[in-house]
This record gives structure tokens, sequence and C-alpha cells, in this order.
């Protein structure tokens, strides 16, 4: 670690463009690292979990170089503010704290939390996340607590309510109702996918490809026939495009 350390310290030292950097130009740079992680991991591309792994924490290593620069941190501070916070909130691995199951190693979580100054369960759940996975960690958090459904089939007749609330926001043409109530629909599909036991971000992005692959093929279809897609009607295409869903041969 220590020879990565000097390595970060040279660049800022001796490359135009690290020189040029700051806290607020690297900051696209973590999310697209993490991101590019996420798709290895996918992918279970092992090597390319290693390399993106990699580059993830030479971010970290730089983004602590930074902060050194201004005297407001080091890496030796980072990991010894790391290394006190998960041995004071794990007590039933380091202090001898009995616990039972994982819920109550989550409410003990909570409980720590509280006791280091934040006032809401809630509190500390970053804004910038996707709004699915936005919605998705704070059901998860309300949960810890009990705030949540016992059974799916009753987060089944929640979403169904809200579909009938938009429907009459609809009827009355008012703009702000619609958008709430569409907003409360997908944070109630959002409660169901999660009770079961799917990740809401993941199903949409699988019906995303799913949609791309399909549209491809009509496409393609459409080129075969000759055809040109826009001055093709709804019902021709609708015709190929339930052909395409069913993987039948087209002609």
């Amino acid at each position: 670690m220590k020879g990565l350390l000097k390595i970060v310290e040279t660049l800022r030292k001796k490359c135009p463009w690290d020189r040029k950097q700051t806290l607020n130009k690297i900051k696209p740079l973590f999310v697209n690292e993490v991101y590019e992680l996420v798709d290895k991991i996918n992918k279970k591309d092992f090597e390319g979990i290693e390399e993106e792994l990699g580059d993830l924490l030479l971010l970290i290593v730089f983004a602590a170089q930074l902060l050194k620069e201004k005297r407001k941190g080091n890496f030796n501070k980072i990991l010894k503010k790391l290394k006190k916070k998960i041995i004071h909130r794990h007590p039933h691995v380091f202090k001898g704290k009995k616990v039972k199951n994982v819920n109550e190693v989550l409410k003990n979580w909570e409980n720590l939390k509280k006791k280091e100054g934040k006032e809401s369960i809630i509190d500390g759940i970053p804004k910038i996340l996707p709004a699915l996975h936005y919605a998705e960690i704070i059901q998860d958090r309300v949960k810890r607590v009990g705030f949540d459904w016992q059974k799916k089939e009753d987060v089944l007749a929640k979403v169904e309510e809200e579909f009938l609330e938009l429907k009459e926001a609809i009827k009355k043409s008012k703009k702000n109702e619609m958008e709430n109530e569409m907003g409360d629909i997908l944070f109630s599909l959002v409660n169901l996918s999660r009770h079961l036991n799917f990740s809401a971000e993941e199903v949409l992005k699988k019906a995303c490809h799913r949609f791309i692959k399909r549209f491809k093929k009509l496409e393609k279809e459409f080129q075969k026939l000759n055809k040109d897609l826009k001055t093709a009607s709804l019902a021709e295409m609708d015709e190929i495009w339930e052909k395409v869903k069913e993987n039948k041969k087209i002609y």
C-alpha cells in the first residue's frame, strides 16, 4: 500500500493531468468506476472484477492524497476511522454482544448509528442514487424498525390501489396529482419487487435489455420485407412484435 501511495503522490507532482484534478472533478470517475465494477460482477468476469477493484482503489488513494494536500485528512486517518467504525458497529463480533439473527444485527446497527448522531433511520441515504435503488434502500431501512408489509399479497393490493388513484387523477387532468400518483405506483412496485426477492433496478434493466433485443429483431424483419418502420402502421409493427416476442418465424 505504501508503494501505491507513493505512486499517486508522484503523479500529483509530475503528471499535468493529475495535477489539475480536484475532488469535484473526480466525482464522476467514482460513479463510472462503480458502475463498471458492477457490470463485471454481473458478467462474473473475475479478471475484470480485479481490474475494476484496482481502478476504484486508485481513485480512493487519489482522493486521500487530495485531502492530504489540503491538510484535511490522509489515508492513515481514513483507515483509522474505518477500523474504529467497523469495530464499534460489530459488538457481536468484537465485544461479545449476543445476537440471535441478522435482524438483530441490523437493529443494533441502527441503534449505534443513532448514538453516533443520526436523528433518523433514513438519514445518510445519498440522494444522488438512481431512483429505483434509492427507493429500495429507503424501504429496506424502514423495514429494520418493522415499518413494512407482512405479506406480498398486501403489497400487490397496495399497487392496485395506487393504479386506481392514478386513473382518478388522469380523469381530473391535474398534472401535479398525476405526477404524485405515478410516483406512488413506482414506489409501490419497488416494494412489491422487494417482497418477491427481486431488485427493482435489475428487473427493469433486464426488461430494457429484452426490449432492445426484440426491437432490433423487429427492425431486421422490416428490412427483410423492404419496409420502412417510419411509414409502417402501428398495427403492422404490433403484428411482427408479437411474433418476435413469441420467437415465431415471421414469414
